[in-house]
């Protein structure tokens, strides 16, 4: 199962998006934030439905550790992220995490891409998949919106005004 050039350069294309992001000021909007990790989560789900392939422990064991990474890199990203008012649009907050979400993204490439080649070696094909690293990334994504989602400064002041 290895990646196409067609997978790897959306895959490519994928961290140059999410990269700039990182950098840019977007609006705080939970509905908006969510859209990314659902779609990259049903699209890692179909993509492994439609495989035909045995379930091994390594399988197990680099899955579990991609998506314990994946939470992880995402709580940090989502905890490193500062926030504004819009000084375009009144009343809406704005939030990014600047170099340091990128460097923290890198970094679980990183890890993922040793995941992969020891998983590739071991004899994993379902860990090693296109599906397996779309869940990785819509885990790090929907924990990142979840933090970032809790941390948001017009949250707590509304709460604190009810």
């Amino acid at each position: 199962m290895g990646m196409t050039p067609i997978n790897v350069l959306l895959g490519l294309a994928l961290v140059a998006y999410i990269c700039s992001k990182q950098l840019r000021w977007r609006a705080v909007d939970p509905a908006q934030m969510f859209k990314l990790p659902i779609i990259l989560g049903v699209a890692g789900v179909l993509s492994i439905a439609g495989q035909h392939v045995t379930i091994h422990p390594v399988d197990v064991v680099i899955l579990g550790l991609s998506a314990l990474m994946a939470v992880a890199s995402g709580a940090l990203m989502g905890r490193i992220a500062r926030f504004r008012m819009s000084p375009t649009v009144p009343g809406t907050v704005e939030s990014r995490t600047g170099g340091a979400g990128i460097a923290i993204w890198i970094g679980l490439i990183l890890v993922r891409v040793a995941l992969d080649v020891a998983g590739h070696r071991m004899g994993s094909d379902l860990a090693v998949s296109t599906g397996s690293i779309l869940l990785v990334l819509a885990i790090n994504r929907a924990t990142s919106a979840l933090v970032v989602s809790a941390r948001q400064p017009h949250r707590a002041l509304a709460m604190a005004g009810r």
